[in-house]
């Protein structure tokens, strides 16, 4: 998805129009742009983390060259996914994000569902015998 398919999904998710969904799309980047440039880092709870690291200088080598040379440190931006997100992606239910006491009922249910697999699971399977040879 493009920058221009993302505002246009705004506008009609928020029935905005198409300049003030770009409006505020703009300042969200410009937002996020200005606290990592000056050393903080950005939580949305739930969706993730925009932070800054650094990384040192290291050894390198020229590829044309073959000659050694020292790579500078630098400054990257890094986007740490939240588990809301990371559950949404990878299409876990939102019974994933319920606490451990909402869950808590569910317990002997699931034990339940255990034993039942565990008796499938420790049956022997049915074999076929080999075909017989033919002479």
């Amino acid at each position: 998805m493009k920058k221009s398919d993302f505002i246009a999904e705004v506008a009609k998710r928020t029935g905005v129009p198409r300049t003030k969904a770009d409006e505020a799309v703009n300042a969200m980047i410009d937002v996020i742009t200005d606290t990592l440039r000056s050393g903080d880092r950005l939580t949305l709870t739930g969706f993730g983390t925009f932070e800054v690291r650094e990384r040192a200088a290291r050894p390198g080598i020229n590829i044309r060259t073959q000659e050694k040379i020292t790579i500078a440190a630098s400054k990257r931006p890094v986007f740490n996914a939240g588990a809301v997100l990371k559950n949404a992606v990878s299409n876990k239910t939102a019974e994933a994000n319920a606490t451990p006491a909402a869950n808590a009922g569910k317990a002997a249910d699931n034990d339940a569902d255990d034993e039942a697999d565990n008796k499938a699971a420790s049956k022997p399977k049915a074999t076929r015998k080999p075909a017989a040879k033919k002479k």
